[in-house]
């Protein structure tokens, strides 16, 4: 049976090999619509603009415009000036979604030394951008509502072979609160993970080893996160609600 097998998949490939393809064809087209294509390809790459993609770039991050602010429609009605100046029919609709913004923040070590955490990014020196006063606050959407104060257990990447990792020295982050570091998984999946395990807090952390110095030059030297830079983003269940949960 083996053989036979190899005799089909070798018949196979002697087949698809009877008429090879020049070392640069295109897939996809004939011999006698490649060169048209090339043609439209050249002319396509020709179009863009350096320095007016430069300038369009810098525009649009030059101050934060996290849905629902003042800045984004801003931004909304930037982009719309700049489609109809390409000549498109362009407009904008209003659609309402739910972007949870906190009204408070607050992590505090109480023992065995007192800590405050800033809960916020000092400006990055050549980035401007870093100490706009309208900067997204440093926090992940949908996250659980709540004050609590319980032990921390570190549990990795916080996801569930770490547990079970736990679990062999037998460790329980029942009524715990767990600090996971980026990485290894999608961000919702630690508090997800954690709560599974009875968990009643998640915080989340990023280790230079994973994206910082660790790695090379950090930002605005190197393309690595810099030494207080924080990470932002969505905790939610993605499997369940798959983008705006309304």
């Amino acid at each position: 049976m083996k053989y036979g097998m190899a005799c089909i998949a070798l018949l196979f490939a002697s087949a698809q090999g009877v008429h090879p393809a020049a070392n640069d064809a295109i897939r996809g087209f004939d011999p006698a619509s490649q060169s048209t294509e090339v043609k439209w390809e050249e002319q396509a790459r020709a179009i863009p603009d350096p320095a007016r993609v430069r300038t369009f770039i810098e525009k649009l991050s030059s101050r934060a415009h996290l849905a629902g602010t003042p800045a984004s429609k801003q931004t909304a009605e930037y982009l719309l000036a700049q489609l109809r100046e390409f000549g498109l029919d362009a407009h904008i609709e209003q659609f309402e979604a739910l972007l949870p913004t906190p009204r408070s923040r607050s992590l505090e070590l109480i023992e065995p030394e007192r800590f405050t955490a800033k809960l916020e990014e000092p400006p990055v020196p050549g980035d401007k951008s870093s100490s706009d006063p309208g900067m997204v606050p440093t926090y992940n959407a949908y996250s659980g509502d709540g004050e609590i104060t319980a032990p921390v257990v570190y549990v990795n990447y916080g996801v569930p072979a770490d547990y079970d990792e736990l679990a062999k020295h037998n460790i329980d982050v029942r009524g715990k609160i767990v600090i996971a570091r980026y990485g290894g998984s999608w961000r919702g999946i630690k508090p997800k993970v954690a709560h599974e395990h009875g968990a009643v807090g998640c915080l989340i952390y990023s280790d230079p080893r994973d994206d910082g110095y660790f790695q090379g030059d950090v930002f605005p030297k190197g393309p690595y996160r810099p030494r207080d830079g924080v990470q932002r983003g969505s905790v939610m269940d993605m499997v369940l609600y798959p983008g705006d949960p309304l």
